[in-house]
């Protein structure tokens, strides 16, 4: 297997799409861009806000999948390490360096659930969610067999549906079993408000968060009436990360699109009624593009099609022009609206996807850019690991 740190082993437009030096018109398209003086600017950014309202920022390694990313967001941003979904993603981040990692989902497999004891001797504090009083006693096993210790944080169902407990009693009923059992730490809860991030009305999310905010104090003030200190009340994320930081309750932050940006993110609301790719944060993430047919005079067709983004939430949008207009796709194929004939073959353009999580976990490579030049080519560390 190639070294990924070594680019020199690598050929351009096969193995990998650019390398540093290269101008950015050189980068092998379809290809995902960083601007990587927006994405230092926006990680910035959060650490700054993070730190002034005294949180804790633990970013979301589920949305880049890169431990280069995380590794910028803890040295310009902060950040005190990251979460992610899967065990398999925990893991690429430890073994890269990363000393504070949360699987801020469930592990109940048997075999996932003993790889996830052996994350601390990779030297990273493990944290996972609880929602079961019977996960338990299968987690403490696990950090016996190995000499470790799992830290956990119970789960409310805050108003995403999925997993999580809806009830104070559950809550205390699973910290006291984790504070009793071998292996294991009662860290906090889990709070995460994941059904409203994309609501485009400011009100509309302040709504669905006081509800969930009154929920987690309840929480907390049932853990304290039982003698159970609450280290960690984590959530947060890019639609909401300012509701969490007022709350009174919660002391860190789970966000992750701020630093990239997409199109879906872009469409929300600010407390003003700005959208938040228009002052709050900076498109950072592209998929660069290049025009390989234009055939028909009034569209052109380029190379960046479904196996290059992820449409979950709708298509991309083109960067920075209102001339042409990205309209449909097809496997390797992109259809872009060109009434006015303004395009050529060969011409690039830069796409904002709908959604950035599963955008990113479609390539294999992050090329990054400043004035023009290919600065970093960095993996997409974590990408496949699904486990």
């Amino acid at each position: 297997m190639k070294d990924m740190t070594d680019l020199d082993q690598y050929d351009v437009g096969y193995d990998i799409p650019a390398k540093p030096g290269m101008d950015e018109a050189e980068i092998q398209t379809p290809a995902l861009v960083l601007d990587l003086d927006a994405l230092e600017r926006n990680v910035k950014k959060m650490g700054d806000y993070a730190k002034a309202h005294g949180m804790r920022h633990r970013v979301h390694g589920k949305m880049h999948k890169s431990v280069d990313v995380a590794k910028l967001q803890e040295r310009l941003g902060s950040a005190v390490g990251v979460c992610c979904q899967k065990v398999s993603e925990a893991e690429v981040f430890a073994r890269g360096g990363i000393k504070d990692v949360l699987v801020s989902n469930q592990v109940r497999d048997p075999a996932k659930i003993d790889r996830l004891a052996q994350l601390p001797k990779l030297g990273a504090r493990t944290l996972v969610c609880v929602d079961d009083v019977d996960n338990v006693a299968e987690l403490s096993a696990a950090a016996q067999t190995h000499g470790t210790e799992i830290e956990c944080l119970v789960e409310i169902d805050c108003g995403a549906g999925r997993c999580g407990v809806t009830t104070t009693g559950a809550v205390v009923e699973i910290a006291k079993a984790i504070d009793a059992a071998p292996g294991l730490k009662f860290t906090g809860i889990q709070a995460y408000q994941g059904a409203m991030q994309h609501l485009d009305s400011y009100a509309d999310r302040k709504a669905k968060l006081d509800v969930a905010i009154a929920q987690v104090k309840d929480a907390v003030e049932g853990l304290t009436a039982e003698g159970i200190a609450c280290e960690l009340v984590s959530g947060g994320g890019t639609g909401s990360y300012y509701f969490e930081s007022n709350s009174g309750v919660y002391n860190e932050l789970q966000c992750g699109s701020y630093a990239f940006m997409d199109a879906d993110y872009g469409r929300i609301l600010d407390e003003n009624g700005q959208r938040i790719d228009r002052g709050e944060w900076e498109n950072a993430f592209f998929i660069l593009t290049s025009v390989m047919s234009h055939a028909k005079a009034d569209k052109a067709i380029v190379d960046a099609g479904l196996k290059a983004q992820s449409v979950d939430s709708g298509l991309p949008v083109i960067f920075g022009r209102d001339d042409v207009e990205y309209v449909k796709c097809s496997d390797e194929h992109g259809v872009v609206a060109d009434p006015k004939g303004a395009l050529k073959v060969n011409d690039k353009l830069r796409l904002v996807p709908g959604h950035c999580d599963p955008t990113a976990n479609v390539h294999d490579w992050y090329v990054g850019v400043r004035n023009g030049k290919v600065e970093c080519v960095w993996p997409v560390s974590a990408r496949g690991k699904a486990y």
